[in-house]
């Protein structure tokens, strides 16, 4: 009860509980004079971007002494202002909640380029005062939030999904756990708590914000390298499935027997889409939108390339086909040609699904190490099924002449040729 209470805050919440103030160790009575004063010179201390506590003691907790003021400098990481630039240019909307006050907030807001004179402000007050469709209104034009708690949190979360976006949040408290949880994607920092590491899908080992911009740019990137996979997988299939089919229809001999049809679907196809998966980051996707979320990987513009691209391969390969079998019997040399042009028409197709959005002359061909390491094993062991006598004899081929191979090259090119006029 005799005790002594030694209190530290936010300025405007200490004055609360002041009646006396400490003047040159004189004790006198706190007026509203004095406070607005006080309120002032923090305000001049958070305009210049500190952070500020004020300091006050006594015997009942309601009528303490205040003592003063300390302005905190607490400079910004080093690769902070390039990141938040690097968002902005990624199309990231970038939003700063913070229980510092109002001036601090909106000097920190100002020198990162996340507040602007067009933004709005809110307090976590006003958003106590706000329904949830009224805070869904107006938060997308908020950029700061000041005097915020982890409930705040919660409520700008929601009211920003309610929009239809997505929210990455971050956080290193207990307090924010539920709120990375609640977020689409929550980002804990490495030096944060367990709590809030366990409620988070990212973790930011280094607390370096420059890697959710790398996040992004992956995330980016995956989604693409999934739609060229899809593509691929998806004209090859459909270009040999269509193929048996079609001869079957017309009642004619299969152009491939049980054994080449194995060997494509398992060898020639498998290494050459799994690389298209490892496609590396294109460096125009720094500057590309967010894609929906509701977009599907498989659209209409993906469907008629698959079917333009299955076409050519189809009517290339079948053409060969009728050509060599003159005499109505399939011969070893038939199937070879077929088998050994369908192969080719997948090559070019591969490096035609490196990219959607770009042409083959304007993406790096070395820059995919392991699609180059693919496609080379891949015509290295058609070679050796046409060349070497003991598999010639597994999977009914003969040799070809070098004006064959060339012939067959100069053929499937099309297909890359096509695509790249389309």
């Amino acid at each position: 009860d005799n005790g002594i209470y030694y209190v530290k805050g936010a300025t405007e919440n200490v004055l609360k509980i002041c009646s006396h103030m400490l003047v040159d160790g004189t004790l006198r009575a706190l007026t509203l004079s004095d406070k607005d004063k006080i309120l002032d010179r923090v305000a001049e201390k958070e305009d210049r971007g500190m952070r500020t506590l004020s300091l006050c003691y006594g015997g009942k907790m309601n009528s303490l002494v205040y003592v003063g003021n300390v302005g905190i400098v607490d400079p910004l990481r080093n690769e902070v202002p390039a990141t938040i630039r690097d968002l902005h240019a990624n199309s990231v909307t970038v939003k700063m909640i913070t229980g510092d006050s109002k001036n601090i907030a909106l000097s920190i807001g100002h020198s990162l380029n996340i507040h602007r004179d067009c933004d709005t402000a809110l307090s976590g007050d006003m958003i106590d005062g706000m329904t949830s469709e009224q805070l869904a209104d107006v938060i997308n034009s908020v950029s700061v939030i000041y005097r915020s708690t982890p409930r705040h949190k919660m409520k700008v979360i929601k009211a920003l999904q309610a929009n239809g976006l997505i929210v990455a949040m971050t956080g290193d408290g207990v307090n924010d756990a539920v709120a990375l949880k609640c977020a689409d994607i929550g980002i804990a920092m490495g030096k944060g708590t367990d709590v809030c590491k366990e409620a988070a899908e990212m973790v930011l080992a280094n607390d370096d914000m420059s890697a959710i911009l790398e996040a992004v740019r992956e995330g980016k990137n995956i989604f693409l390298n999934i739609k060229n996979f899809v593509r691929f997988q998806l004209s090859t299939s459909v270009s040999a499935l269509m193929m048996i089919a079609l001869t079957t229809f017309w009642n004619i001999p299969s152009p491939l027997n049980p054994m080449q049809i194995l060997w494509i679907n398992i060898i020639m196809d498998g290494p050459p889409a799994q690389s298209l998966g490892v496609e590396p980051i294109d460096s125009s996707l720094a500057n590309s939108p967010p894609r929906p979320p509701k977009k599907q990987v498989v659209d209409r513009y993906m469907l008629i390339r698959v079917c333009l691209s299955a076409a050519v391969i189809i009517s290339g390969t079948l053409w060969v086909y009728k050509n060599e079998m003159v005499d109505g019997q399939v011969t070893a040399r038939d199937t070879t040609m077929t088998f050994t042009c369908f192969i080719f028409f997948d090559m070019f197709n591969a490096l035609s699904c490196r990219s959607l959005t770009k042409s083959v002359l304007q993406i790096n061909i070395f820059g995919n190490t392991t699609f180059l390491f693919a496609i080379s094993a891949s015509i290295l062991s058609l070679f050796g099924l046409i060349y070497v006598p003991f598999l010639q004899t597994i999977f009914q081929t003969e040799a070809l002449a070098f004006n064959d191979i060339l012939t067959l090259i100069c053929l499937s090119s099309t297909v890359l040729i096509v695509d790249e006029c389309f």
